[in-house]
């Protein structure tokens, strides 16, 4: 691990060389590459120095302990001793799990679709409640939401709502999110009480720059129509919304957010672009490895990642066994309650499968 540790500390002051430099400094591209990768050696390089900086005065508290004849030194030492180990342990830890192989698209901004799944109306009134959770969350990370498509229910909430959120380390965050979400609540025209089980997909996809993705026009069809639903005359009387499918693959990306078609069309194709780069990532994964899982699944009621029970104000997340009774927080925007645990157990999932691989290889 410090042999590594020594190659990023190396590699961070040659960046900094490489950023002084006339010839980067005046190529852009070149200078936000570089200044990039800084920012995230950084990260390791703060944390390494700091353990260094704790590990050399443990080293020289215990050289002098073994001089030292003074009872009331010797014990100040102990103590300073004490305060260290705990500290430098936590230092170790942290640099093992940012020495983890980093998810490429962990720094991407991303695409959230929310669909209403099983239950009909109670799917759609919560798929909307959903999505304002998420809207919360990232407003409390100092992140940006922009409404890309939306269909909406026959009683209210949606039927599905796509909208691209971008910020610091957005996917990072929030991959853990894709899958089925469970609620079961009594719907407000249930005259009997009973519980009523629905069910809402969420996908979460990095957004992909135009660049990064290759598509053949001639395999998309463009069909302009109507907008409708809520959203202004201008929206209501234009045919301004956009219907773009991929032939290959059969996705079809519909978008009537805004009042320009071009507008439209260009938000739909960001949308597709992202789409078909998260299906071959997706492909390329499954081959290394069986045990990964489609994002979405059919929506079925059997198939879920969390279950939000509101009747007993629990959320349980089942791939990790967590459950809380912070509903009304998490409802509310405090997404913190679940994200935060779902990080810390699949970093601690990678840092063993990490530490069996490196066993593995032997010395």
């Amino acid at each position: 691990m410090f042999t590594k540790l020594d190659e990023v500390e190396s590699r961070y002051e040659e960046v900094n060389l490489q950023l002084q430099r006339p010839d980067i400094a005046s190529n852009q591209t070149q200078y936000r590459a570089f200044m990039k990768e800084l920012s995230e050696l950084e990260k390791v390089v703060v944390v390494y120095r700091e353990y260094k900086k704790k590990k050399k005065e443990l080293e020289a508290n215990k050289a002098l302990i073994a001089t030292e004849n003074d009872p009331e030194l010797r014990e100040m030492i102990k103590e300073e001793i004490k305060t260290l180990e705990p500290e430098i342990a936590q230092l170790e830890e942290r640099l093992k799990i940012l020495l983890i192989p980093k998810d490429p698209n962990d720094d991407k901004n991303i695409i959230l679709e929310i669909r209403a799944g099983a239950g009909g109306d109670e799917a759609s009134l919560f798929a909307d409640e959903l999505f304002r959770a998420y809207t919360h969350y990232a407003s409390s990370q100092g992140w940006k939401v922009n409404m890309m498509s939306m269909s909406e229910g026959n009683v209210g909430g949606v039927k599905e709502v796509i909208a691209s959120i971008s910020g610091d380390s957005v996917y990072s965050k929030l991959k853990h999110e894709s899958g089925v979400h469970r609620v079961q609540r009594v719907p407000k025209t249930e005259t009997q009480g009973r519980i009523h089980t629905s069910t809402v997909t969420v996908a979460v996809i990095p957004e992909q720059e135009e660049q990064e993705v290759k598509l053949n026009m001639n395999e998309i069809r463009i069909d302009v129509t109507r907008s409708q639903g809520s959203g202004g005359q201008s929206v209501n009387t234009t045919d301004s919304a956009v219907r773009a499918t991929h032939l290959p693959t059969g996705i079809i990306v519909f978008c009537q957010q805004g009042k320009s078609q071009l507008g439209n069309k260009e938000l739909a194709l960001k949308i597709l672009y992202s789409k078909l780069v998260a299906i071959e990532e997706e492909k390329r994964m499954k081959e290394a490895s069986d045990a990964r899982l489609s994002q979405i699944g059919t929506g079925d009621r059997s198939e879920r990642i969390r279950t939000y029970n509101f009747p007993q104000s629990r959320i349980t997340d089942h791939r990790i066994g967590l459950t809380t009774h912070a509903i009304n927080d998490v409802m509310s925007g405090h997404l913190e309650y679940l994200i935060d645990p779902l990080i810390a157990h699949f970093q601690a999932e990678a840092l063993k499968n990490q530490s069996k691989n490196e066993a593995q290889r032997g010395p």
